[in-house]
């Protein structure tokens, strides 16, 4: 019964109670059932509703709940894209005292989709190549710290859309193990086979179903998994000589590593006996480097090639109002005032479920390049925006809670407006309107 329940939770939900325990999994009524797309699982999930977001529940056994559930909160820790562990649910009984398996729950990753749901009617090649592309970014942070995955797949990871790119973020994480002094060169090979051969069975799937391009080869596709993973674990970890008067080599190691997200806290540099040659290597490598800045600039919390546009735009707008010379943090917080957050602004609430507010900011900035190409003018920002939302936005399926599959579309007609931006910054002058200069 629902009082002999154990529950296991860093902070609990006191909503968690109101759910049927006592009922197995696949008969829980659709008044708490949520209906969002979900990828192939070995265990039965469900995803159901709880204080005002989604969580998704496994039935599994008691060991692997606690197991995955501790393996989750530590690659949390470590920075480590993954979903966020709610509560393990111990002792559940039905009404007749029959035991029930454990649940373990985990919070559903807003405006994240399994990779099935990424695609409406066929998989094209470009995409199926970005998604493992993802992956492939993904399984490389995850054996720098150490983690052997042993169960990569498209199924077991969730992906985001991220500034014409997708962020792939951990799921299942039951047959992982952390390794503290780090992972084999077989170990990584083995992660790298399973991804391999996962994804290929994956894609033959959907072929089978008539799912994917006809120009899709899904050995191929697969295959470039292994491709990006050791471009990038080379560029990550490798090490490089140069001769001691190309110093400047340091640098652009660093600005390269830079470019691709990840920032470096160590660096062995070791010369040669004779003083001639130098040798690098990236020792401690961490990704995130564009969101951080963004984040310590503004406060906002983006994918990492989201945050690299945004802040492009910030430099840009800087650059086009001859602030450039301005102190780094006051001209971020004059873009976030006048250009990002009257933009925010701006969508009708009808449509915030759409996309998040990055790639929202995104997507019209690369709409207003393609207006400015088409017409042979520069597009303000204010008239890319009107058209985005008509044209583009609102013909979107929601992202935030995708209820699938998804059917059609329901259009309601608003007035296009300014009054949303009206207020758009307190504080700069009233003689200046953000959207004449952006």
């Amino acid at each position: 019964m629902a009082g002999s329940l154990n529950i296991t939770a860093a902070t609990v939900d006191p909503a968690l109670l109101d759910l049927p325990w006592n009922v197995p999994l696949d008969e829980w009524s659709n008044e708490h059932i949520a209906i969002l797309p979900k990828g192939i699982s070995r265990h039965l999930v469900r995803f159901a509703n709880l204080s005002g977001y989604v969580i998704a529940i496994k039935e599994t056994t008691s060991e692997m709940a606690k197991r995955e559930y501790d393996m989750l909160r530590t690659l949390q820790r470590m920075d480590i894209p993954c979903v966020d562990p709610v509560a393990i649910i111990n002792n559940r009984t039905d009404e007749d005292g029959t035991p029930l398996k454990a649940a373990l729950v985990t919070r559903h990753l807003k405006f994240s989709l399994p990779y099935r749901a990424l695609f409406s009617q066929t998989l094209r090649p470009d995409t199926a190549t970005r998604l493992v592309d993802a992956l492939a970014v993904l399984l490389v942070r995850l054996h720098i710290v150490g983690f052997f995955w042993g169960d990569v797949s498209l199924s077991n990871t969730l992906f985001r859309r991220d500034a014409g790119a997708f962020a792939a973020y951990l799921v299942d994480a039951e047959t992982g193990q952390l390794y503290e002094g780090g992972l084999s060169n077989g170990q990584r090979e083995n992660d790298l086979e399973i991804a391999r051969v996962n994804i290929a069975g994956e894609l033959m799937d959907l072929e089978a179903g008539g799912r994917i391009d006809e120009e899709l080869d899904p050995i191929k596709v697969s295959s470039g998994i292994v491709a990006a993973y050791r471009s990038l674990w080379k560029e990550l970890t490798g090490s490089e000589s140069f001769k001691s008067s190309e110093r400047w080599r340091i640098s652009q190691r660093v600005d390269r590593l830079n470019d691709l997200g990840f920032d470096i806290e160590e660096l062995a540099i070791k010369t040669s006996d004779e003083g001639t040659t130098v040798r690098i290597q990236p020792k401690v490598v961490d990704a995130g480097h564009h969101q951080r800045r963004l984040l310590r600039l503004t406060g906002l919390d983006t994918g990492e090639n989201q945050a690299r546009r945004l802040l492009n735009d910030l430099d840009s707008y800087s650059a086009t109002l001859g602030k450039a010379g301005l102190d780094e943090e006051a001209m971020a917080h004059e873009w976030l005032m006048r250009v990002f957050e009257p933009v925010v602004r701006a969508i009708p609430a009808d449509l915030k479920g759409k996309l998040e507010p990055a790639e929202v900011f995104h997507q019209l900035l690369e709409h207003r390049w393609f207006m400015s190409q088409n017409e042979d003018r520069d597009v303000p920002l204010a008239e890319a925006l009107t058209s985005y939302i008509n044209d583009i936005l609102r013909h979107r399926r929601d992202e935030a809670t995708v209820i699938g599959p998804p059917t059609e579309t329901i259009s309601i007609p608003i007035i296009a407006s300014d009054a949303g931006t009206a207020d758009a910054d307190a504080e700069a002058d009233d003689d200046d309107d953000w959207r004449a200069k952006v």
